[in-house]
């Protein structure tokens, strides 16, 4: 459909359903999220120089931020500021806004005019990368200043087919004595994809092959305890969420926890996390070794194996874990194994 009808489509739509998401409305109508933006008749397509204008961000002032993937949204409010851009491989670091970008996933970019003015930035299957919002507290004149210099004539929207789930090698096939050795060698957690990609397995296969003791399945009511349980004793914790083109990072202490039919969420000032608990499929606690002794984590998959969210303990460079993080971390339930009678 034409640009025009699309649009017409969403307003009635959006009529019967106020609160309908701007994702799961485009999938309602067939299309990409990136093709429903692309026809709002506020909306300006931006040229893709993604790394000049995310540097030019700190401008705009106090601005809100969402990464999201299909069971997570994180949303983060501050200043975008101290960005790095090297190649396709990117971060901003800082405080509140702290985020890695991986660049070659970025195809499209749009600043959306209306309430809530943002920039918008999807992949080539149309998915959603990446999103800043204007606050009350940005700078309006910034942002306007920002879209004019980068808008482009070229509103074109031509998205690939839905990715495809890469396909595990056979266990058979890897070297799991190497693997296993590589695992227990690691000296930084930011050694662990390298250590993926030498192998080539994923996620849920390095966790199925870790060394014995390293990995735990647990129950997926965890989640909820854990981030209970932290807000509950003012416990600074570390929650990863994101997607292939952008990862976005809270640290700090949890307040407000609320499960509202399916979703479980954390309503607080500068951070909210929205969690689709019904698409979670498995939930591990997870050790690596690091110089500084051991990191854990709960990592949290959905049916098709793709991380959903990772919770750890604040922590930095040079300094070990928090004592009282891995204490919660090792007490969560492990998932019960249901018996044929």
């Amino acid at each position: 459909m034409n640009a025009n009808t699309l649009w017409q489509s969403y307003l009635h739509l959006k009529a019967s359903e106020p609160k309908i998401r701007a994702r799961d409305a485009a999938a309602r109508l067939g299309v990409s999220e990136a093709e429903l933006v692309a026809a709002d008749p506020l909306s300006i397509t931006l040229f893709p120089k993604w790394a000049d204008i995310l540097g030019e961000l700190e401008k705009l002032g106090v601005v809100m931020t969402l990464t999201r993937n299909e069971a997570a949204v994180h949303e983060k409010t501050g200043v975008y500021a101290n960005v790095r851009i090297q190649g396709e491989m990117g971060l901003a670091l800082n405080p509140e806004i702290d985020l890695r970008f991986f660049l070659h996933s970025w195809r499209y970019g749009f600043a959306v005019r209306g309430d809530r003015s943002s920039l918008q930035f999807f992949d080539r299957h149309g998915d959603a990368v990446h999103k800043i919002f204007l606050t009350p507290q940005s700078d309006a004149a910034a942002y306007d200043e920002l879209v004019s210099h980068y808008a482009s004539s070229h509103a074109h929207v031509e998205v690939d087919d839905p990715r495809e789930r890469q396909i595990d090698q056979p266990d058979a096939a890897i070297d799991q004595v190497a693997f296993r050795q590589g695992w227990l060698n690691l000296q930084d957690t930011h050694e662990f994809y390298p250590l993926l990609r030498k192998f080539e397995v994923s996620r849920p296969q390095a966790l199925r092959l870790a060394p014995h003791g390293f990995v735990r399945e647990v129950d997926l009511d965890s989640i909820e305890m854990l981030l209970n349980h932290a807000a509950r004793t003012q416990l600074s914790i570390m929650v990863f969420a994101g997607n292939h083109g952008c990862l976005q990072i809270h640290t700090g202490p949890v307040q407000k926890i609320a499960a509202i039919g399916p979703w479980l969420n954390v309503l607080d000032p500068g951070f909210n996390l929205h969690l689709r608990t019904d698409m979670f499929a498995k939930a591990f606690v997870v050790r690596k070794p690091t110089r500084d002794g051991d990191v854990t984590s709960l990592e949290c998959y959905d049916a098709a194996g793709e991380l959903i969210v990772q919770f750890f303990g604040e922590r930095k460079p040079g300094k070990p874990e928090l004592g009282a993080w891995a204490a919660l971390a090792h007490s969560l339930p492990d998932k019960e194994v249901a018996y044929a009678a």
